[in-house]
């Protein structure tokens, strides 16, 4: 049992030292004295069950641990904030590049409005559904030769109405 005037000669002896230990680790002095301050936490809350013989060592193997934690936590932190910056630098576009965008986007949609009804039926089945030349096939009851067929019509019809314009 580690009584209050020996937790203060512990703390008081040892608090300096862990908190360096730390520092080294980390390079950060504030994030060091808040793990120290948490290791003394720590032993203050479980000090019924500890003996001073054996507090030293137990005081560096806790803040390492502590470290450690703190560490991955750390790292997952940052990866999460990078993972955020790379989504954003991906999805960010130049006033450009919306321009170009907008006006292909209105040019796919006039030539999709344009397009022979069996071609566009078969290319939204494909493109936006998602469903293979054998599917739509079984669906609209026609052989997949004549799926393909209409799908080679419908992609030529769409390069054509989009190169010009």
């Amino acid at each position: 049992m580690l009584t209050k005037e020996e937790f203060k000669v512990v703390f008081d002896e040892h608090y300096d030292a862990i908190r360096r230990f730390v520092f080294y680790r980390c390079g950060d002095i504030e994030a060091a004295s808040d793990l120290a301050q948490d290791v003394f936490l720590k032993i203050w809350e479980k000090r019924n069950v500890l003996s001073i013989s054996y507090i030293k060592p137990l005081l560096y193997k806790m803040a390492s641990d502590s470290f450690i934690s703190y560490y991955r936590k750390e790292q997952l932190r940052i990866n999460f904030e990078q993972s955020l910056v790379d989504e954003k630098e991906e999805s960010e576009l130049s006033p450009e590049e919306e321009f170009a965008f907008t006006e292909l986007s209105a040019t796919y949609a006039k030539a999709l409005e344009k397009m022979p009804v069996k071609q566009r039926t078969v290319f939204l089945m494909s493109r936006e559904e998602g469903m293979k030349y054998a599917e739509i096939a079984e669906y609209l009851n026609v052989s997949v030769k004549a799926v393909e067929k209409q799908m080679t019509a419908a992609l030529r019809f769409l390069k054509a109405r989009i190169n010009s314009g």
